[in-house]
This record gives C-alpha cells, structure tokens and sequence, in this order.
C-alpha cells in the first residue's frame, strides 16, 4: 500500500508537470515574459487570472496562509493568469511551496500552477482604468444613503404598475413620459399618468450644486431599469432631440462597469451602488456608454491592481428633461437634428448612384477576385446548414448569390439551385457540377410560387439603398410557394455581442502588426475617392477587422498577387432591428424568427398561406 502511495504521488507530479508546461508554453506566446529555473522574487500564476473569476483578495488570501509576504499583485484584464511580487526571495519560495500543485483557488476547485519569472511583463503596467474621462462626466459615490436608496426603491414598487415587458437585457418602466425605444424619442404630446415619484425630490437641490456647466431644469421624465446579472444595455448615445443637458443616472442596488466610447477610444468607468453619474457637454453629447452583459466585472483596487466582482441585481434611475425642439450642440456626430439631413442627402444620392456604385464596387470587383475570394469561402455556416437541413427531400431551395455555391451541397436530399450576378463566382460551381445561373437578385427568372425555401446569405448588404434592398426581399417573396421559408443574413455594424467579439474582429492580428501601414493606405484611398468627379458619391472607407463607424461604406479587399491591389467592396452595414423592419414592409410574409449570428443580423420569414374565401364560408 505503501508503494502505491508513493507512486501515486509520482504521478500526479508528473501530470501537474505536464500542466504546468502546457501554461508555460499558452503565456510564453502571449506576452514577453521570461521564467526562472531558479527563485525569484516574482510569481507567475499560470492557471488562474481575472477570465477565470480570480480576485486580487482571494490570492492574497491564499498567499497569507503560506506565510510569505507580497508587495504586488498584477491582475491582466482577459488573461487567464496572473502574477504577485513578493518581498524577498525566501517569501516567493514560501508562496510558491504553499500554492503550487496545492492551492484550490481556480475554478471549481482545481488547484494553481506557479512557476518563477524574471520579471513582470510589460503589459501587466498597463490598465484600462488609467484613461482620463471624457469631459463633463462626474461620477458623484455616495450621493445617497442606504435609507434613501430605500425609499426610492419602495417608491418605484409602490406605484402599482408592473415593469413594461421585457427587453433583451433588461426590465424597464417609465414616469413622466414613455421613451419609446422604437423612434428612439419620447412625445411630448403624451405624458403619462405616473409623473416621476416626489420620493425624488430631495435629489433635485443636491444636483443643482454642481451645475455651473448647464441651465439646470427639474427632470421632468425617468426610466428605471432592472437589471439581472448577466444583463446590459447596448451603446447609445441620448437621443439629442429627445433631452436636455444633462442626464442624470442614479446606481442603486449594486456596482456596475460602465464603458464609453468615441470612434476608437474607450473609457471604463466604475458605478458604484449609490452613486451619481452626470453626463453632461461632450460626454452626453459625443460619446456612447453602456454596459456588457456580463455577470463578473473586471474593476480596480485600491492599490491600483484589477479584481473580479460579480454582479448582483442593480437597478438605475435615469433622469431626463425633453427638449421642445431641434438640438444645436456643437457635437455633430451623434446629433439626430444635425444628421437627420445628411444621411437623407446620403440616401438621396447613393438611391441615384445606386446601379453605377453596385456595378463598380460590387459586380465588378466580385469578378475580379472572385477566385482568391472563393479560396476563403469553403465552410458553411452551421445555422445555414441547419437550415437547409430543415426541409423534406425533394423540396426546391433556391440561393440568392450563391457565390462558388459551398452552400448548394449541404442538404443532398433537396434540388438546390444557385445564382448569382459574379460570373467569375459562378465559374467556380460549375467546375463543382452545381446547378447555377446568372441573374440580379432584383429580377429572378424563376416562377412565381415555385420554391419551397431560399436563402440570401451576405447579399442584400451589397445594395445601396434601402428600395433596393426591400425589392430583393419582394423577389424572394415572390418566389416563395405559400408556407416556403427564407433566411436571409446581413453584415451588422455592431461587431460585439455579449462582450464577444465577432470572428470578424477576432482575425486582427496581423491588423494590429500593421495598423499604421493600413490607416495611411486608408488616408490614401480616401483622398483618392474624394478627387473624383461630383457626380461620384463619396464613401469612406473603412480599417479592415475593426468597428465600423458608419453604416455605407468601402471595405478594403487585398489581392495575393506581388501588386497586392486593394479593391473596394460597397457595404450597407445593418443596424439592429433594421433588418426586421424591412421584412414587416411585405404584407405577404411572417417573420418567424430574428437573431444574431457571428456579425450578422439574421432573420427567417415565411410566406403566408392565403385561404380563399369561399373555402372560409365568408361568400
């Protein structure tokens, strides 16, 4: 017995052995770190960090009881390890025996893996939470008591109604005036019967002290938000029409991570439980905020290190004054009554130019890479394929730019047919023996009510207004036999969903390498497309594997051959919802189900059966 003792302690040496190489091996291509055969005074954690929910107090917890000491803790936002400096070398000897292979402070229980290094990395100096905040935002702690947040807790239940539904990540209900979320604005015309609780009124005086930058007015409409852990609110920006200056967000409840952004810059911002947020001049005005769907934050401690804190329910009162009339800010950006003219002047003039800028940058591009961009296009999407694994053999699936065709062989037991207007891509199916022919996806030469299921995957984004994007959903309608379904996908502008990136931003690592190269190649293109004549509509173009900041625009296609020519690819990138609104515009169809899918906006519709009324006894 004794001997099988022994040689279970041997192997599990072993296997903690062989874990903790496979950590070496995942940190050492991840950032610039050197590890120590022999002792040093730094710690590298090599198995649990803040991704896993490791907080700076729980590992020094753990330290204490090894009785060595610790100077520093190093906490690296998305890693999943961390490191601890400690005081001397025998205090790391003594923190590395009693952790190491013994320490059950990772997930479920499992136990940490340390091993010495060198030095600390550079990026362990470097923090999200060190950015200056943007201008005019306050975030006041403390600004009510925990009575206080009482009673305006019990103030918002008392009031009798129940929260208005449920949004996608959140519970809300409105005083004063409904927003409507919608239009994205509120009607003055309609208040409601519920006025913002006089439980609130003690706030209005202390608020006032610091409004030297604003005409302070008593808020005159309140939305209240519940939120779960795991609950967020997209970013957004106040309506500027909608509101006065400032908004007013009062935490209660629990802690919460707040991010805003500007174009590429991005500030975290801590909201403590019972704290005020003030956003007021350039901060309401020109940045976004919002808040991730997340059930752990990633925050600052006092000694200038990260922990993890989870969420718990919170709730916020957001408060607001309507503003009667056009917004006149000098913060053009995100200004609805400054923009409203311009991206109709912008719709005006890509609707004339649509069939010249399709064909220049859609049509003819396509056949111009179509075989290095077939090389990139192989695996089919799994909720495609599923898709098409819905319907019964025999049935009739029609794909609407089907590109080289990898989606017509998913599904062998139906007649899958292809089209598309490439024909460079087309060549490529019919070396595959697939059944394809060309034609625009606004004039289908296909029977009305003849098939029985089509997707349009990656296509109607290409059409550069939006009559044109509803006739290529008429078309597939039309075609559509009655109780025939479509799916359709389009690009999303928002590249982030449930604090993921896209795989399409995922793939930016060669981006990063060669980001300056990328911007002054943009500058360039840029210039290029504003020297063209005035009748040419001018687009910007956008840095591949980022954000997109506007909705119409050229996206850069680098060839593989020693030119490496850059083409340019027209994109109407979709808002969320915008999808779905154009589907309700076809009396015809019911749109049966709507979602996000790596990037894209998605939806499947189905075309309605029509009874005729005799059958109905209704002659």
């Amino acid at each position: 017995m004794h001997v099988e003792q022994q040689q279970q302690i041997v192997n599990n040496a072993k296997k903690a052995d062989k874990k903790r190489r496979r950590c070496l091996a995942i940190i050492r291509s991840d950032c610039d770190v050197s590890f120590s055969d022999t002792p040093t005074v730094y710690l590298a954690i090599l198995n649990v960090g803040l991704s896993n929910g490791l907080t700076e107090e729980r590992l020094l917890e753990a330290a204490a009881q090894t009785g060595g000491s610790v100077s520093e803790v190093a906490m690296l936002t998305g890693k999943s390890y961390c490191f601890l400096v400690c005081c001397t070398i025998e205090d790391a000897q003594l923190v590395y025996t009693g952790i190491h292979n013994v320490a059950t402070i990772g997930q479920q229980g499992a136990v940490a893996y340390l091993s010495y290094v060198k030095e600390l990395p550079t990026l362990a100096g470097k923090s999200e939470w060190n950015k200056t905040l943007p201008s005019g935002l306050i975030v006041l702690p403390d600004f009510v008591s925990d009575a206080e947040e009482a009673t305006l807790l019990r103030s918002i239940a008392e009031d009798g109604r129940s929260y208005e539904g449920t949004l996608k990540h959140r519970n809300v209900k409105h005083f004063g005036f409904e927003f409507l979320y919608g239009s994205n604005n509120v009607d003055p015309t309609r208040p409601l019967e519920q006025p913002i609780p006089t439980a609130c009124d003690f706030l209005w005086p202390r608020v006032e002290k610091f409004s030297s930058s604003w005409d302070w007015s008593t808020p005159d409409q309140l939305t209240v938000n519940e939120y779960e852990p795991g609950h967020g609110i997209p970013p957004h920006v106040d309506t500027h029409s909608a509101f006065l200056d400032p908004i007013l967000s009062l935490s209660l409840q629990s802690d919460v991570v707040m991010d805003f952004r500007r174009g590429e810059e991005q500030v975290q911002v801590k909201l403590p439980r019972r704290s005020l947020l003030i956003m007021s001049g350039e901060a309401r005005y020109d940045w976004t905020h919002g808040i991730k769907p997340k059930h752990i934050d990633v925050v600052p401690t006092p000694t200038g290190s990260l922990t993890t804190q989870a969420r718990s329910k919170r709730t916020s009162l957001t408060f607001r004054r309507l503003r009667l009339g056009n917004c006149n800010c000098s913060y053009p950006t995100l200004c609805d009554s400054q923009q409203s003219k311009v991206p109709q002047e912008l719709s005006t003039t890509l609707a004339d130019q649509a069939v010249s800028l399709e064909q220049q940058n859609v049509h003819e591009v396509y056949d111009k890479i179509a075989n290095h961009f077939s090389e990139t296009r192989h695996s089919p999407w799994p909720q495609v394929a599923q898709f098409l694994d819905s319907f019964d053999s025999a049935s009739v699936v029609l794909d609407v730019g089907c590109g080289n065709g990898k989606y017509l062989g998913c599904n062998t037991q139906v007649l899958a047919i292809g089209c598309d207007r490439s024909q460079g891509l087309l060549a490529v199916g019919r070396q595959k023996g697939q059944n394809v022919f060309r034609c625009d996806c606004l004039n289908l030469p296909v029977r009305s009510s003849s098939i029985d299921g089509c997707i349009s995957i990656a296509v109607i984004h290409h059409l550069a207004s939006a009559e044109r994007r509803l006739g290529a959903l008429r078309e597939m309608t039309r075609v559509l036999r009655p109780g025939g379904r479509a799916l359709v996908y389009v690009w999303a502008k928002e590249q982030r969903r449930n604090d993921k990136k896209s795989s399409y931003l995922r793939q930016n690592k060669a981006v990063n390498k060669e980001r300056t190269t990328e911007q002054e190649q943009r500058q360039k293109q840029q210039k290029e497309l504003e020297q063209r004549p005035r009748d040419h509509v001018a687009l910007p173009v956008h840095t591949n594997r980022t954000e997109f900041q506007q909705q119409d625009v050229l996206v850069p296609w680098k060839s593989k051959d020693e030119q490496r020519t850059t083409f340019l690819r027209y994109y109407h990138v979709f808002e969320e919802q915008e999808l779905e609104k154009l589907v309700a515009q076809l009396p015809e169809v019911e749109l049966k189900q709507s979602y996000y899918d790596q990037g894209n906006h998605c939806v499947i519709f189905e075309k309605k059966v029509i009874i005729p009324t005799q059958q109905l006894g209704l002659e």
